[in-house]
């Protein structure tokens, strides 16, 4: 994908610092000012999402996660994005999350957030010895002291808490 150009580089840049601000209409407001050659360009999608997320447009998110995956699909973002939204969107939860983000464990073997998320997704499934591998997968990856921290503060892992607590 062609790298974005100014002016199209500011607007996103201020739609961004808006969405940070917690201000999504804002931020669309900027994102309507891009070129239109500029709509699927994966930094544009990521804002994108973030908007929807952010407004839990959840059928917004799983379109706009589709088309990140679809147009940039060695961006493991997209894949998160994704499932994040399948398991809010009406119609799906978590095993859709689950088999939409499975894919991409091997697709990404370096990015901690995706097994991590499949250990959230197969806690939640009441899976927990899966969960426990998923977990200490995304330990093996993203470092022990930090999955930790994450790990102690999520709900979808509150089952594991105990184990967690004594790594």
């Amino acid at each position: 994908m062609d790298k974005l150009t100014a002016p199209d580089t500011h607007h996103l840049g201020f739609a961004t610092g808006w969405l940070e601000l917690g201000n999504a209409t804002e931020a669309l407001t900027e994102l309507a000012k891009l070129s239109p050659a500029t709509a699927t360009h994966p930094d544009v999608l990521e804002v994108r999402w973030a908007i929807a997320a952010r407004v839990d447009d959840w059928k917004q998110a799983l379109e706009v996660a589709q088309r990140l995956v679809e147009t940039e699909p060695g961006r493991a973002s997209g894949w998160l994005h994704r499932a994040y939204a399948l398991r809010r969107v009406t119609g799906g939860g978590l095993q859709s999350a689950w088999d939409a983000l499975l894919p991409a464990a091997m697709k990404f073997p370096g990015e901690p957030t995706i097994p991590y998320n499949l250990a959230c997704y197969a806690c939640q499934l009441g899976q927990l010895d899966g969960a426990r591998a998923w977990l200490l997968g995304a330990r093996a990856i993203g470092g022990k002291s930090e999955i930790k921290r994450m790990a102690l503060k999520d709900e979808d892992l509150k089952p594991l808490w105990t184990e967690v607590s004594e790594w």
